[in-house]
């Protein structure tokens, strides 16, 4: 944080600066007087503005949880710095940890933000967004989500580091693509595209407060694919991971009518689509989730 960010920070709020956390695309601090500070890491304002467009639409959707709202963008110098509201709650896997909800109480916390996503109908500033380090729309030139997630899939697949990870990976590319352009056209709902424990925040009853960090695969789409998504999202890398994972597959095929094929063919197009997102040269453990999804027996059955 250079002085000018600093200066602007203590301008808006109480004058004392905390940082909460850094994540893909940002950093974020408390400033105190109920505001929070973001900088951002790549995105210009042009970007912001939209994102901030995107924000009053959603608001518009009544969700039973708060969602963010950027209240001022600026540029300075090479980055673009906002102001938001702080958002109430504390985040999921600390208040388990701290024992002021159950586990089960958090699953259920953490599948209910995914019904609740379901229940949502899209607009134009949803359609817009860009996706991941991209600075167009999913949607732009596409008329169908089937068809707009493989163009993505096929970008980011196309000489991807999973070819020397997964074996066969080019069969599965050819294989994933032609399904994903088969979907048939429905419903659109928005989509998170993130729904994993440090983007939810609890109060002390366990119910959802808050759903942070919308952007990094925000798009309108299938709520299926944030259904198979969060599901292998909410313990990525502990010992439980796999039986975490297919129980809530399990819980949205019964609860919410999402085929486990289905599912799990979103889970390759997001592992394919995502795996050098945070280290170009495969290196860091998200890479190596996505190519361990991909080497899943039933992954590959659902799309063979």
């Amino acid at each position: 944080m250079n002085e000018a960010q600093v200066e602007f920070f203590r301008e808006r709020g109480a004058g004392q600066i905390e940082l909460i956390g850094r994540g893909m695309e940002g950093a974020v601090y408390d400033l105190g007087d109920g505001l929070v500070g973001k900088i951002w890491f790549d995105r210009r304002s042009a970007e912001l503005l939209g994102l901030q467009a995107f924000h009053q639409e959603l608001s518009a959707q009544h969700l039973p949880f708060c969602t963010p709202e950027i209240i001022e963008v600026v540029e300075l110098g090479p980055q673009t710095v906002s102001i938001e509201p702080k958002l109430p709650g504390t985040p999921l896997r600390s208040a388990v940890v701290a024992g002021v909800v159950t586990e089960e109480q958090a699953v259920d916390a953490f599948a209910s933000v995914v019904s609740a996503l379901g229940r949502t109908v899209v607009g134009q500033q949803t359609k817009a967004l860009p996706v991941l380090d991209e600075h167009t729309s999913l949607w732009e030139d596409r008329s169908s989500w089937g068809e707009a997630l493989a163009a993505v899939v096929r970008r980011r697949g196309s000489g991807s580091l999973l070819g020397l990870a997964v074996d066969g990976f080019d069969a599965l590319l050819e294989r994933l693509l032609t399904s994903l352009g088969q979907l048939p056209p429905g419903q659109l709902q928005l989509v998170h595209g993130d729904i994993c424990p440090p983007n939810l925040l609890v109060d002390s009853e366990g119910r959802v407060s808050a759903l942070l960090d919308w952007g990094f695969f925000t798009t309108a789409g299938d709520n299926a694919f944030d259904a198979a998504t969060a599901a292998g999202f909410y313990d990525m890398y502990g010992p439980g991971a796999r039986a975490a994972d297919d129980l809530l597959l399990s819980r949205f095929e019964s609860e919410l009518g999402y085929s486990r094929e289905l599912m799990l063919l979103y889970r390759a197009a997001y592992a394919v689509s995502t795996a050098t997102m945070y280290s170009p040269d495969g290196s860091d453990g998200h890479f190596a989730w996505c190519a361990a999804n991909l080497k899943r027996s039933d992954l590959r059955s659902a799309l063979f």
